[in-house]
């Protein structure tokens, strides 16, 4: 299967939209001992961290699965690039969440209690999405 941009967008944005909702709380970011950054498939990465994907995209381009662990769901996306995955990263913000970055692989959290945990596990740097808090009603 070919993934195009405007279908990477779309993914990207569903999966957003699902995982955080419009509103979310920062929360807090203490800093704390991280490993060396996790590299290798989303079957490698998932088992890391003791959760069994459940496959949304399969394809040449990006993987995405979503997983559940203690600490939260959250979506585990792998990429063939380090291009495509930084696109992908950029497009996605734009919805808000929560990221934890590796090299060709994002973990979307709910939360950051969630992006946190995981970083534990798998290294790598959170990245924050748009805050939509501010919105209002109309």
């Amino acid at each position: 299967m070919k993934v195009t941009r405007p279908i990477l967008a779309a993914v990207t944005a569903a999966a957003a939209l699902v995982l955080t909702g419009c509103g979310g709380s920062a929360g807090n970011t203490k800093a704390a001992a991280v490993p060396s950054t996790a590299t290798g498939s989303l079957e490698s990465l998932a088992a890391e961290v003791k959760c069994t994907p459940d496959m949304q995209t399969d394809a040449d381009e990006i993987r995405q699965a979503i997983c559940k662990v203690a600490a939260g769901k959250f979506i585990l996306a792998t990429f063939a690039t380090d291009r495509g995955q930084r696109e992908w990263i950029d497009t996605a913000k734009d919805y808000g969440g929560h990221y934890l970055v590796g090299r060709k692989w994002v973990a979307v959290g709910e939360t950051v209690k969630t992006v946190t945990a995981l970083r534990k596990e798998l290294g790598g740097d959170i990245e924050e999405g748009a805050d939509h808090s501010a919105h209002t009603g109309g």
